[in-house]
């Protein structure tokens, strides 16, 4: 049934009207028929909407074409399937170049008419499907666009546009929120392997144990569970670029493998012997200082050095603020555009409230509280979110200015425990934490859960018992 689908008659043949609201009835479709153009343009702005419209070419008074151009002033992706006789290509052609959807000769089949608006239907939904998708990468995705309005940001940007085109190794610095990623899918798509994979990890999100199987794969066996071999991040990377972010996070047993790439481009699988041969891009990012961290002994220095053939800082939000307030706009006129809403604020309230505040999670944070606003359409809540966050930054740099000794909390003994148990009640809460996630994501069906999971489901109830898991 098609319950949900309005479809527009135009014809001034009453019999050919009822012949065609028969048709299209008995096929479930919700029918409204009009004998002339200016009832069907009066039923188009104030009826309820249109998925299709079936239009007459000639027509007293107002004729198809005439219809159709007044239509299109309407709606720019109402599918128009037009009804011609035989002998009327002219008029045909005009029609089809003034935003016709198809055509049909009459006299036509029952099955031609079927044909020609499921076609129509299916054409609109793809185009509606392209718009959602482009409004989704121009909010979410921004696939290698920088928007800016600084010199700093100018200058990274003239460094990207520089380093694009090599296959040099690159590491991008910057606090949590500036940006990192914009960059690194900016040094993908303006080069040549624009067309090959993009892959990410975040190798602050999973345990090392985890971490490990996901970048490198692993065999049918490897470990309990491993039912059948998996490919890993590297290889689904192959010809293309893999994206490690927040590398500093990465356990030193995985960098030693990491390098092996990174010098020879092979590894193996866990539990695998053979090697395995990639071509990979590697951009790696951290909002940690990783010269630091070879300092302390938690980062290779050999690694990196690899990675750090061309360093690309990202400045944080608030060292450029000619940025907050163009990116702002930004943010508006997407999310408008994105939720059909149309909100207007006040600049002279707002502005200085967004270039007071610190913004310590960059850009993130303010695009989120962009989205935020324009779905609550309400620009006082956010005049408060930037007054209360102003004084609550200014009470936490009054801490951190406070000498160590004054914050330093003295640790009780009792609350240590060895290394290898707090790393196996880490890898237990993973455990339980992923099980959870598969559940709730397959509406807790055991089996759908356990396939994702790739263990068996007989392994998956009991895991379930083990860590005491309940609807």
């Amino acid at each position: 049934m098609n319950e949900k689908i309005r479809i527009l008659v135009v014809d001034d043949d009453e019999s050919i009207r009822k012949y065609i609201a028969k048709l299209l009835t008995q096929a479930g479709y919700d029918v409204v028929t009009m004998s002339n153009g200016k009832e069907a343009l009066k039923e188009l702005r104030t009826g309820p909407e249109v998925s299709l419209a079936i239009l007459d070419i000639l027509m007293p008074e107002m004729d198809g074409l005439e219809t159709l151009n007044e239509m299109r002033k309407l709606s720019s992706d109402l599918p128009i399937l037009m009804l011609s006789a035989l002998g009327q290509t002219n008029i045909i052609v005009k029609a089809m170049k003034a935003g016709a959807t198809d055509y049909l000769v009459k006299p036509f089949e029952e099955e031609e008419l079927e044909l020609a608006i499921t076609k129509s239907l299916e054409k609109r939904k793809l185009l509606t499907e392209i718009s959602s998708l482009k409004k989704q990468l121009r909010v979410d995705e921004l696939r290698g666009e920088f928007i800016y309005n600084s010199p700093k940001m100018q200058r990274v940007k003239d460094l990207v546009d520089q380093i694009a085109e090599t296959d040099v190794s690159v590491l991008i610095e910057g606090e949590s929120g500036t940006g990192k990623e914009l960059v690194a899918r900016a040094l993908h798509y303006r080069s040549g392997l624009k067309d090959k994979p993009f892959v990410k990890v975040n190798c602050a999100a999973l345990p090392h144990e985890l971490l490990e199987s996901e970048l490198f794969g692993y065999e049918r066996g490897a470990f309990t569970g491993a039912y059948k071999a998996k490919a890993g991040k590297f290889e689904l990377a192959n010809n293309g670029t893999i994206f490690l972010d927040e590398i500093g996070e990465m356990d030193m047993s995985i960098q030693s493998k990491l390098l092996q790439v990174l010098q020879e481009g092979t590894f193996s699988r866990l539990g695998g012997k053979q090697d395995v041969k990639v071509n990979v891009r590697v951009i790696a990012a951290t909002n940690r200082d990783l010269r630091k961290a070879v300092e302390e002994g938690t980062f290779r220095e050999d690694i990196y050095y690899r990675l750090n053939v061309v360093n690309v800082t990202i400045p944080p939000l608030c060292e450029r603020k000619e940025d907050i307030t163009y990116l702002f706009e930004y943010f508006l006129d997407a999310y408008n555009e994105k939720y059909g809403k149309s909100l207007v604020v006040d600049k002279e309230m707002l502005y200085p409230l967004l270039l007071s505040y610190p913004w310590p999670g960059n850009v993130r944070e303010l695009k989120n509280q962009v989205k935020r606003l324009v779905i609550l359409g309400d620009i006082n809540d956010m005049a408060h979110y930037l007054k209360d966050g102003k004084a609550r930054s200014l009470h936490e740099k009054q801490l951190r200015e406070l000498k160590p000794e004054v914050l330093e909390i003295e640790a009780d003994e009792d609350e240590i425990i060895p290394l290898k148990l707090a790393a196996k009640e880490a890898s237990i809460k993973a455990e339980r934490d992923m099980i959870l996630k598969a559940l709730r994501g397959t509406n807790w069906n055991k089996k759908r859960a356990a396939h994702l999971l790739q263990i068996s489901y007989k392994a998956l109830l009991y895991k379930i018992k083990e860590c005491g898991i309940e609807k």
